[in-house]
């Protein structure tokens, strides 16, 4: 599964799992909104609609920004279809167990995930120590949403896990 990502250079390079994902040739990083592809799914938090099957078939594209500039930046990739992951639990180290923030690795598996594409997700998660620890925090999550046929049916699967929280 094809994935891109707009990186705005705002965090530090050593630490960022879309470069380290470049590195390793699993992903396409980008430095210019123009650069990225003309269909797609946006990965994009401020987005009513979640993501589910029925959006497969098309680039994955998440932007790699600050929160402080996130709005402007999500404003501007108009072209794209815009999707909000479903919620689930990180398992990196910066934010780990606090729901809805993932790093842009766990956001990517995570899409390709819920399109269908497990192994590919397993495969960006490989390269990171915790990867695995973000799949068995999700796992069961993980395969409702791939089930999942509707944006209605992931939300009411949401409204299920977390709504006793």
């Amino acid at each position: 599964m094809r994935a891109v990502v707009y990186h705005a250079s705002q965090c530090a390079p050593k630490k960022c799992t879309a470069l380290k994902l470049a590195r390793f040739g699993l992903i396409r990083v980008v430095r210019t909104l123009r650069a990225l592809p003309r269909r797609g799914v946006l990965l994009n938090p401020f987005s009513p609609v979640p993501l589910c099957r029925r959006d497969a078939g098309t680039a994955i594209v998440a932007l790699d920004c600050s929160w402080e500039h996130a709005v402007e930046v999500f404003r501007r990739c108009r072209r794209l279809r815009s999707r909000r992951l479903p919620l689930l639990v990180p398992g990196n180290p910066v934010n780990y167990g606090k729901p809805a923030k993932l790093s842009t690795v766990e956001a990517l598996a995570s899409a390709m995930y819920i399109l269908g594409s497990p192994e590919d997700a397993q495969r960006l998660l490989s390269k990171f120590s915790w990867g695995h620890t973000f799949t068995s925090l999700n796992r069961e999550l993980l395969e409702a949403y791939m089930r999942a046929q509707s944006p209605e049916e992931v939300l009411e699967i949401e409204r299920e896990y977390f709504s006793p929280l």
